[in-house]
């Protein structure tokens, strides 16, 4: 077969976000799809969401319920959503009860009300909710596989040759089930959901869907008063030229962090596109860091985005930056919303950073964002985390994240989740006590394929930000020493940690 005889399938637009991306591209028109889950999980919501966002009056769907919600109840809940459109209901959009037809476990007097009203109003959508219904009532009759497997390949075959895309809503609890509607569909489509620790998270897997390349994997998505909104699980990058500058492997620019003292510490500024892990503990100065690291680019001409997953930036002091957020300079991402999934996090980034063509990112803090994550996705936070920073970066956005360490002085861990490994570049901060006064310190601990200095760098925050000061000097190992001051060009060791003044 030639190219010239291949038939075209159209791709028809779900109307539910995120969905199209997994489904590869689109419903394929006039396929006959499974829709399938336990009770609760979205499956009337996302067939409602589809039916409003594909019927017409001239392209009208019918929706068939079987033994479960009457049409009127179903309504009642429906139009509380967004997406419900009350002038389609009896012009684009028709119900119909099938119940009486199924309690008599008659599959044959079902078939035919069907065909009856496609006949009627000749629709391009077909739904029958819920289609376990007819196979519970077809079990009680005798030889049921039989006539069950004849059933659906009747209804699929009539509903090809009438032109009209079908869905099948079921209560399924497993998907291995010897059910013949598995192997008649075309698109087989299964929800979950899972709760654990009082937190519930659903999930989405397109199982099947003929003649395209469906995005592997589950799926998080959300059911909200707009309907559902699907999070991908894997490819949620950034159209290309969205970053305000891609970055290529062998770049060599780099980025000013706009404390001047700390851009020398790194060799000349942080490459572009890398990801940068400021650790330290409480009060150590990491928020300031993070936002002289977006005013700086805001200075230079860049947009950048800032999730506070710790706290709201009009609660903290830095005005500068709610000045940047107030002027769309920076953009906000402070969603609120509990049981977050990793995807849906990469998601609202990703749409901020699109919408402002953003090059500079922080995440504030990884604790906060740990803790808005729901326990599923805590569980394996270093995965997560892993996914939000390879996401990012590939994107050819530049990454600054803080992370909150307990100062032990002799412990040199850089993060409690293992993180350091993730990140191309690494900026320490600690406390020192010199006559009975906490002062602070910070060291560059590592830069990818890249010279940095080793020093070990007093410095202190005032109303213009960070200053760094000199080196210090003369430690001993990480406790003791007595720190003097020598010039910023002279090596030292990494030696953080408690210090006594010099004579």
């Amino acid at each position: 077969m030639t190219n010239k005889d291949k038939v075209t399938i159209n791709r028809l637009s779900t109307g539910v976000p995120g969905l199209d991306d997994v489904l590869g591209g689109g419903l394929p028109e006039f396929s006959f799809n499974l829709i399938a889950g336990a009770p609760g999980c979205g499956k009337t919501t996302l067939a409602h969401q589809m039916m409003f966002a594909l019927a017409t009056p001239e392209r009208p769907a019918l929706y068939f319920t079987v033994l479960g919600e009457p049409p009127l109840k179903m309504l009642r809940y429906q139009q509380l959503y967004t997406f419900f459109d009350n002038t389609l209901i009896n012009r684009g959009v028709y119900f119909f009860n099938l119940s009486d037809d199924a309690m008599a476990g008659d599959l044959d007097r079902v078939l035919q009300r069907i065909v009856a009203e496609v006949e009627a109003h000749g629709p391009a959508f077909v739904f029958v909710d819920s289609f376990r219904s007819v196979v519970l009532a077809n079990e009680a009759a005798q030889s049921p596989h039989n006539s069950l497997q004849q059933f659906v390949q009747q209804l699929g075959m009539l509903m090809t040759s009438w032109q009209a895309t079908t869905f099948l809503i079921g209560e399924y609890f497993t998907e291995i089930d010897a059910n013949p509607v598995f192997t008649v569909a075309d698109g087989l489509i299964w929800l979950r959901q899972s709760v654990q620790r009082n937190s519930m998270v659903r999930k989405m897997e397109v199982m099947k869907m003929r003649g395209q390349p469906t995005r592997p994997g589950l799926h998080t998505f959300r059911i909200s008063s707009s309907g559902i909104n699907v999070f991908a699980s894997s490819g949620l990058a950034l159209d290309a030229g969205v970053a305000a500058e891609a970055v290529s492997p062998l770049s060599t620019a780099r980025l000013n962090l706009g404390v001047p003292g700390l851009d020398e510490m790194l060799g000349g500024g942080l490459p572009r596109g890398y990801s940068l892990l400021v650790a330290g503990p409480s009060g150590s100065g990491k928020s300031t860091l993070a936002s002289a690291f977006l005013a700086e680019g805001v200075r230079s001409g860049e947009t950048g985005v800032i999730a506070a997953f710790e706290q709201h930036p009009n609660r903290s002091r830095d005005r500068a930056l709610m000045a940047l957020i107030e002027s769309d300079r920076v953009g906000l991402v402070d969603n609120r919303t509990a049981d977050l999934s990793i995807d849906e996090i990469i998601l609202l980034l990703m749409r901020e950073i699109q919408r402002l063509k953003a090059s500079r990112v922080v995440i504030d803090s990884l604790s906060g964002f740990e803790l808005a994550l729901a326990p599923t996705f805590q569980d394996d936070f270093r995965e997560s985390l892993l996914r939000l920073v390879t996401t990012l970066t590939g994107a050819g956005v530049t990454v600054l994240m803080t992370s909150e360490l307990e100062d032990r002085y002799t412990d040199l861990r850089f993060s409690p989740y293992g993180a350091a490994f993730m990140t191309d570049a690494i900026v320490v901060q600690r406390y020192i006590e010199i006559d009975s006064r906490l002062l602070r310190v910070m060291a560059v601990v590592k830069v990818r394929a890249s010279a940095h200095s080793n020093a070990l760098r007093e410095f202190t925050i005032d109303g213009e930000g960070i200053r760094v000061g000199e080196m210090l000097a003369g430690q001993e190992g990480l406790l003791g020493g007595r720190p003097t001051h020598k010039p910023a060009s002279t090596p030292d060791s990494l030696a953080i940690g408690k210090a006594e003044p010099s004579n």
